[in-house]
């Protein structure tokens, strides 16, 4: 029973004294250490991926380093996936998490997020001369898309009747179909569109209609409002001297949008 309860109480110590660590003043915190821990992707291109020179790279990189460079700190960067990116900043492995994360509801319970920097959506794209221009236009069109995937069930809601929707088993036969022709238009993730537009400069597939805006902000504990403060300084100043426009044409190859 005494052996129990010690380890009872051993584990209470140990969460206090890491939920004090987490929770306190991480500005501060940041700034006194002089450098500044950031969860990054790294197999997410183009937020975040490993380059030629192994080194990585990315949108998300390039909004850690601005970050960074505001604070006038040094960037740390770890390496993160879409399942521990979370768990590193509320257990204090880092201070804020910049890895393309959406927001939601049941994540808004557990962290804060800041203003968004960047733009992340499912859309139908085309062809820049395709006139394409509400969802009436999509009538008589052919579109391939991933069957089962978030953008098949968003274009399966709002495709007039007269729409020939193409279902494929992949990503990549969905962008296959499209290359080749087979297809008038496309729905994905703007993201995928950058790695077509790098793969057949002949067919760029230009934004005609959103299916779903789901765009990417820095995640932050709770209780931290000078950070949280902070950070949405820097990303209000990054849209207005263009860092974050030019971030979004370098990895996006798209402006970042007015409303953002």
């Amino acid at each position: 029973m005494i052996k129990r309860c010690s380890v009872l109480l051993t584990a209470l110590v140990t969460s206090l004294m890491l939920t004090q660590a987490v929770h306190a003043d991480g500005l501060s915190d940041i700034t006194d250490r002089g450098t500044l821990r950031v969860a990054v992707p790294q197999d997410f291109p183009p937020f975040g991926s490993v380059g030629p020179d192994m080194q990585p790279r990315g949108l998300d990189i390039d909004t850690a380093k601005l970050i960074a460079d505001q604070l006038k700190v040094k960037l740390q960067l770890t390496p993160v996936n879409s399942t521990n990116r979370i768990p590193f900043l509320t257990t204090g492995k880092v201070d804020l998490v910049i890895s393309s994360l959406g927001k939601n509801p049941e994540r808004e319970q557990v962290i804060d997020f800041s203003s968004a920097y960047a733009p992340f959506y499912l859309a139908v794209f085309g062809p820049p001369e395709a006139a394409v221009a509400n969802l009436d236009d999509l009538k008589g069109k052919t579109i391939s898309v991933t069957r089962g995937a978030i953008e098949d069930i968003e274009l399966s809601k709002v495709a007039p009747e007269g729409t020939t929707i193409k279902r494929f088993e992949d990503n990549n036969s969905t962008i296959a179909a499209y290359l080749a022709g087979q297809t008038d238009l496309i729905a994905s993730g703007n993201v995928v569109m950058v790695a077509i537009s790098e793969k057949n400069p002949k067919r760029i597939p230009a934004l005609k209609l959103k299916l779903k805006d789901s765009p990417v902000y820095v995640g932050i504990n709770k209780n931290q409002p000078a950070l949280l403060e902070k950070v949405n300084q820097i990303i209000a100043s990054g849209k207005t001297d263009g860092s974050l426009e030019k971030n979004s044409q370098t990895w996006l190859k798209q402006p970042l949008p007015a409303d953002l």
